[in-house]
């Protein structure tokens, strides 16, 4: 009984993976629930996201000509950062609630690929930012091993889709 259950809760096999995302049924799951505990403060923790990212890759904050010279207390009150920060945690909850459909999230991070690589960001600037990401997800929101496994490969396929435009 336990499996007709579990088939009809996620829709079918929890652990069968897309073969076009590398993603299963419960990867989905989890980085969606997880996800949406960030999201629904999704200023507050993007600005504490790019804070974290500047600390640990100083060279980062050099591609923003707005606010490249603000100190931590001035990012706070800069309408420039906030909007930037509202586009990157929209362009990632977009990304993020279609995973159902992944062919819509690469297609959604190539067009982000394009506008990064404009801008001279390379591949290792968004390896900085997942590192910092998945930091902060894990003292964050206390994420398990498996948790912390669903995000890793959440955000390899984001960014392989990124970075196969961003050159």
């Amino acid at each position: 009984m336990g499996g007709i259950v579990s088939r009809i809760w996620w829709g079918g096999d929890p652990d069968v993976v897309d073969a076009y995302s590398g993603l299963s049924n419960r990867d989905t799951y989890i980085v969606q629930k997880t996800w949406a505990l960030v999201y629904c403060n999704a200023a507050e923790n993007g600005i504490e996201l790019f804070k974290r990212l500047f600390h640990a890759n100083p060279e980062t904050k050099y591609f923003f000509v707005t606010f490249r010279n603000l100190s931590d207390e001035e990012l706070d009150k800069s309408h420039q950062f906030r909007a930037h920060v509202i586009n990157l945690m929209s362009s990632l909850n977009l990304a993020i609630t279609n995973l159902h459909q992944p062919e819509v999230s690469a297609a959604l991070m190539n067009k982000l690929g394009v506008s990064h690589g404009k801008r001279g960001i390379r591949e290792e600037h968004f390896l900085s930012l997942k590192h910092v990401m998945v930091d902060m997800l894990s003292s964050l929101l206390g994420l398990d091993e498996s948790a912390l496994m669903s995000w890793n490969k959440t955000i390899d396929f984001i960014y392989k889709h990124i970075f196969e435009t961003l050159h």
